[in-house]
């Protein structure tokens, strides 16, 4: 990828269904990690035909390298393998969450983690090399489009839903995906 060539991050989107299920994730959030790894059972179950999954990252500053790991998958959505690069950093965020995250949100083994030593286990664990696009300064344009779709929808925590539409304060983490799909399918 050049320099001269335009920065396209491909939209973390899955299925095509008229359904719409959106999930605000904070990949180091153990509750979002918990509804991630559900994702793909519940586009299993509902189908891809009826669905469309969505996924928008919802960067908090008190987990403290939240900014550089949603920067990190942003950037491997921009890859010739899209959004399927950008699933396999999210999933090996998810596989070893607590090497990311600092021990009750302000102390622990991280805080001697530098960010080039955080995308080294990014690029070791998920096998993705996204550090060139890391690099481009129009990438900000993605991250501020998550940032301020999580806004104008008045999102705040993560994991947060949105079903067809309507945030779904009821829902969480914890639910069986079967629930998750009757609220889909409604």
């Amino acid at each position: 990828m050049s320099q001269s060539t335009a920065l396209h991050a491909d939209p973390l989107v899955w299925g095509h269904g008229p359904k719409v299920f959106e999930v605000f994730l904070e990949p180091t959030c153990p509750f979002s990690v918990r509804a991630f790894n559900k994702l793909d059972a519940l586009l299993q179950r509902v189908g891809e035909e009826k669905m469309t999954l969505k996924i928008r990252l919802q960067s908090q500053p008190w987990h403290m390298y939240s900014g550089v790991i949603v920067r990190y998958i942003l950037a491997a959505s921009t890859l010739p393998e899209g959004k399927a690069a950008a699933k396999k950093v999210l999933q090996a965020v998810a596989d070893h969450r607590e090497e990311f995250e600092f021990t009750d949100h302000s102390h622990g083994p991280n805080m001697d983690a530098t960010p080039n030593q955080i995308l080294d286990r990014l690029e070791q664990y998920s096998g993705v090399n996204a550090r060139e696009p890391f690099l481009r300064a129009e990438l900000q344009n993605e991250i501020k489009w998550h940032s301020k779709y999580s806004r104008q929808n008045g999102i705040h925590v993560s994991p947060t839903f949105i079903t067809n539409g309507l945030v779904q304060l009821d829902i969480g983490s914890g639910d069986e995906i079967e629930s998750w799909a009757k609220r889909i399918l409604a």
